[in-house]
């Protein structure tokens, strides 16, 4: 496949997956009865879980300095916050293009090379994905029988034994192949592996490591509080047992990478997490639509007016550079 039909794929294929989303979830719930939920909707509630969206997306900005304060590079607060904010909006258009502008910002305005700001990124969505990887275990963990009881009521018990040990053999089978392997799909699971373990070594050797620890947490536990905050806005799920929030957070932030911003896509995940609780259809796609459009208006304010001022900002740095 040629790199022009694989660019080509690559900004297609979502924009596809949000329409196709799109029609689906508005096949489910009819747009009347959309229209009456935003109506109905208690916006205090979704007022706070913007805010609670806005400080995550701020603390993102100030962790990234201590990223970037042990190569010599003491950038403005406000070139971190604009440039973050450009990357949510940026990533609405073709997916992933966000973090090649937000390395590219701090190259032009803060003389950060490209290949370091890029690296800086690349290690934050590391230790991310650990974050994430860990709410998952908690919510296996915390949720084991009720999970358990859900399967067994669809798939017999001695199924899921026989699935479980496949899977665990097949897993072990694989590393092992890849672990001597030579292919060109092994060396890059293998360096994507290399990668991954480096990048959370590297959070430890950081002079203010804990504070970049504290501010990860700080905004994944933002993102959870703010999902459920702001299902608080609509009254048919304001009672909903805590672990269809966790399923349906963690669905819902699998969904953005599906979908460009995760348009489409997002209440349906909501949607399919919280089939499992047997929550009606309506309220919990409402729900998705309310959050989605309350965290993308938030993102496009706030990501269109970081494009439009970061020039001015650093006016006084164009001159400078052009002397």
């Amino acid at each position: 496949m040629n790199s022009k039909l694989k660019s080509i794929l690559k900004i297609s294929l979502p924009l596809l997956l949000s329409v196709a989303a799109v029609w689906y979830s508005f096949s489910i719930i009819p747009f009347d009865s959309l229209v009456g939920s935003f109506k109905e909707a208690n916006y205090s509630w979704v007022i706070l879980g913007t805010f609670l969206g806005l400080l995550s997306h701020l603390s993102r900005a100030y962790r990234w300095r201590f990223q970037l304060e042990p190569m010599g590079y003491n950038i403005k607060l406000g070139n971190s916050v604009m440039a973050v904010f450009a990357t949510y909006l940026i990533n609405y258009t073709v997916p992933r293009a966000g973090e090649i502008a937000r390395a590219s910002i701090l190259t032009n305005y803060e003389g950060v090379p490209f290949e370091k700001s890029f690296g800086t990124i690349v290690s934050e969505r590391i230790a991310d994905m650990v974050v994430m990887l860990v709410i998952i275990a908690v919510t296996l963990f915390l949720q084991y029988d009720f999970i358990f009881t859900k399967l067994s009521e669809n798939i017999a018990p001695l199924k899921i034994l026989i699935g479980a040990s496949a899977s665990l053999i097949l897993i072990v089978i694989m590393i092992a192949i890849i672990r001597k392997g030579q292919s060109k799909i092994a060396l890059k699971i293998k360096s994507f592996a290399i990668g991954l373990v480096e990048g959370i070594l590297s959070i430890f050797k950081m002079k203010k490591k804990w504070p970049f620890i504290f501010h990860t947490l700080f905004i994944w536990g933002m993102y959870i509080l703010m999902f459920y905050v702001t299902s608080l806005s609509i009254p048919e799920i304001t009672n909903i047992p805590f672990a269809a929030i966790l399923i349906g957070f963690i669905l819902a932030s699998f969904s953005i990478a599906a979908t460009n911003g995760g348009i489409g896509s997002y209440p349906l995940a909501i949607y399919a997490a919280f089939s499992i609780f047997n929550i009606p259809e309506d309220p919990s796609i409402a729900f998705g639509w309310i959050m989605w459009t309350s965290q993308t208006l938030m993102i496009i304010l706030f990501g269109g007016f970081s494009l439009f001022y970061l020039p001015f900002y650093n006016r006084n740095h164009s001159k400078q550079t052009s002397k």
